[in-house]
């Protein structure tokens, strides 16, 4: 027999190895095949392009008024709302109408995708990046560092998480307002105008998301850091960094994206509820939250002025919903192989 046959003879006696898919092509495998999921991806994508291009989507710009069209509806809208019939002012100027001083709903509703998308956007980054860092040092070192970075975030977790951003909304936007020119307030106060009022939303649910993605980080770490291939990187000498973010984050990951992704309409909630209130952005920048509060004054005579923005953060909170159990589903390591 020759050298190649006796290779070829070997080959095929040695059991053959199966070629496996990788957890994230699995997983992207599953979400596919949800329906529900990649619905919600599609309306979020939708939504993003809309942010991204608003500017060139939006009929008029956001803070444009026609007085003369103040609380003006398109004929079509009474055959839906015949209520609004004695007020109403009947143009077909906007499609959707105009609200109490003349301005555009539909631009109003296309420019308040950006508030929302940014804070579901800029939300669960903060927690994912600082909470997972957090978790991942409290649950990796010794037991005395453990101990107290967790009494921190018990700390935290003793105030509720609403009413803390509450009080820190009221309270950077009654100091930071009368903080002298030069000062580090007054040039954090700018920053906040040039962002519409965002600046200090993004601190305030910052200051609080990241405690739910630390403990769970944390939880995750120490199941997995006496596993064998933590233990084997130890031994050839791999250092505590190499160890932590080559070898024990990407096996947390997952559990970790899945929570952040499921807290995303939380987040968005909390911008609309604090907009609501008037801790929002600032007016005249369009937030869905703010638009309600504004419709809700006048609901009985014009109702479309807080039901078509509660109707867009409704939609955007099941797309997030639907993207968020398709990914906690598909992400499952109990589901793998299992379709």
């Amino acid at each position: 027999m020759s050298e190649s046959s006796r290779v070829e003879a070997l080959r095929t006696a040695l059991p053959q190895r199966r070629k496996t898919a990788s957890l994230w092509a699995d997983a992207l495998y599953r979400l596919s095949r949800n329906k529900a999921a990649i619905l919600g991806g599609v309306l979020v994508l939708l939504l993003t392009l809309t942010a991204i291009f608003a500017k060139y989507i939006a009929p008029y710009p956001y803070d444009v008024q026609d007085r003369p069209a103040a609380n003006a509806i398109p004929a079509w809208m009474l055959s839906i709302f015949p209520m609004m019939k004695p007020y109403a002012v009947i143009s077909d100027k906007f499609l959707l109408g105009a609200d109490y001083v003349g301005r555009d709903m539909l631009s109003r509703l296309i420019y308040g995708t950006q508030i929302s998308l940014s804070v579901a956007f800029v939300g669960p980054l903060i927690a994912l990046v600082v909470g997972t860092i957090y978790g991942l040092v409290s649950g990796y070192f010794s037991r005395w560092v453990d101990n107290i970075m967790m009494r921190f975030v018990d700390l935290m977790y003793a105030f509720p998480s609403l009413l803390l951003i509450i009080l820190m909304m009221a309270f950077f936007r009654s100091t930071f307002a009368q903080s002298e020119p030069g000062t580090f307030a007054y040039t954090m106060n700018k920053i906040d105008e040039r962002f519409g009022g965002m600046l200090f939303i993004f601190i305030g649910i910052g200051l609080t998301a990241w405690m739910g993605t630390a403990r769970l980080a944390r939880g995750q770490v120490l199941s997995v850091r006496e596993q064998d291939f933590v233990l084997a990187a130890r031994a050839v000498g791999a250092s505590h960094l190499r160890i932590i973010f080559r070898h024990i984050m990407p096996n947390i990951l997952g559990p970790l994206v899945i929570t952040v992704t499921l807290a995303i309409p939380g987040y968005i909630t909390t911008e609309a509820f604090l907009s609501f209130i008037g801790l929002g952005v600032n007016p005249p920048t369009p937030s869905w939250g703010s638009m309600i509060s504004e419709g809700s004054q006048a609901i009985r005579t014009y109702p479309p002025q807080a039901i078509l923005p509660a109707l867009a953060l409704s939609i955007t909170m099941f797309a997030f919903n639907f993207l968020g159990d398709g990914l906690r589903d598909a992400l499952d390591p109990r589901l793998r192989g299992t379709q």
